[in-house]
């Protein structure tokens, strides 16, 4: 089963190559990150987007803030390490994958205290690039269980975009459509424009043109009307937290998307990797949601479309109950309510750091 899919991003010749996703559909183009700085603001402004793919993004961030450590000062190199993970941290708070990937990087350093600054960083790039190579492996093993959910002939709404551009591998939520396509099974795509910044527009719908698989664009307010045609078999969507209830963080609008599934009676899944799993938070109402600068919204791409003065409300994602989610699609397996112990369960009470990264994360979860 071959699936040919873009390379997001990559450590190569000692610096960060990576798709520039704010100028897709128009133009594919590589931007490459010398500085911290540079990765950080990559983040931020979403030219690196996707839960995985972030994460991925800030554990090379901190091979790029170390790579002209000079001298043996093991300790001063560890300090680097700590600086620049509390640094990128506070780039985007939702995304728990971002905090996770840097506490990894941060754990290799501090296990390894004593040892050189070189046995250090050579330690440090195998990390970062293991986070990358398991991404790969989690997202073919969701798609190979996804797949299991994808009648011939369904099609598939999903929202926002969590195909390959939004991890190190093939995507999460549309992982198993490429698997089942790649098996031969006829299966269609609605994309949800997904406003304010059209990731489904702009990328979804080119990822799956990319791979020769049937997609249909539609605005976000045209879901329902879709549903209630029978244009949908099931949803699946991507998440960027998903705490120990079964609640799931993902891009703004998908709250909305999965109310109108259960109200049509559709099935709605959700698909990630453990590494997306905060089992430290018990419900969604103490996930950090980021709200985002304004001008997404009043002047998207440029072009002003509401007032000046215009009071907005920008977060960048909601919350969707588990209530409302027939099942989570992770690398180990499908996962059924009750969630509080089946995810528990399957990822055996893996649970997120608690260290000075993440809190410092928290902390900034406000930000513009």
């Amino acid at each position: 089963m071959r699936i040919v899919t873009p390379e997001t991003l990559a450590w190569k010749n000692g610096r960060l190559k990576m798709i520039d996703q704010t100028r897709l559909p128009n133009k594919l183009s590589y931007i490459h990150c010398d500085t911290i700085e540079e990765v950080w603001q990559a983040i931020k402004e979403l030219k690196v987007r996707g839960a995985p793919a972030i994460g991925i993004a800030a554990a090379f961030g901190v091979l790029v803030a170390i790579r002209n450590h000079k001298g043996k000062d093991s300790e001063a190199l560890i300090k680097k390490v700590d600086n620049a993970a509390a640094y990128l941290a506070s780039a985007r708070p939702t995304a728990v994958n971002l905090t996770w990937a840097l506490e990894r990087m941060r754990s290799v350093a501090h296990t390894m205290e004593g040892r050189t600054a070189r046995e250090i960083a050579t330690a440090l790039k195998k990390e970062a690039l293991l986070i990358h190579d398991e991404d790969r492996t989690l997202c073919r093993k969701i798609g190979e269980h996804g797949a299991k959910l994808i009648r011939s002939g369904s099609t598939v709404l999903t929202h926002c975009n969590a195909g390959a551009l939004a991890t190190g591998g093939m995507g999460t939520a549309l992982a198993p459509v490429f698997v089942a396509h790649a098996r031969g099974k006829k299966v269609s795509v609605i994309a949800d424009e997904t406003r304010p910044l059209l990731q489904g527009a702009r990328l979804t719908s080119w990822e799956l043109m990319q791979a020769g698989i049937e997609a249909t664009l539609i605005c976000d307010n045209a879901a329902a009307k879709a549903m209630s045609e029978g244009k949908v078999d099931l949803v699946i969507t991507g998440a960027d937290r998903i705490v120990s209830n079964g609640d799931v963080a993902n891009k703004i609008g998908t709250y909305g998307v999965a109310v109108l599934a259960k109200a049509h009676g559709i099935p709605f899944y959700v698909a990630a990797p453990s590494s997306t799993f905060d089992l430290s938070i018990r419900t969604g109402a103490e996930i950090p949601i980021e709200e985002r600068h304004p001008d997404e919204v009043t002047k998207g791409f440029g072009t002003r479309t509401a007032p000046a003065d215009v009071g907005v409300y920008n977060p960048a994602f909601d919350v969707t109950p588990a209530r409302l989610v027939t099942s989570l699609i992770t690398e180990k397996g499908i996962i059924r309510p009750p969630y509080r112990r089946n995810i528990a369960s399957v990822l055996g009470g893996r649970r997120t750091s608690t260290s000075r990264t993440a809190s410092r994360s928290r902390a900034r979860s406000r930000t513009s």
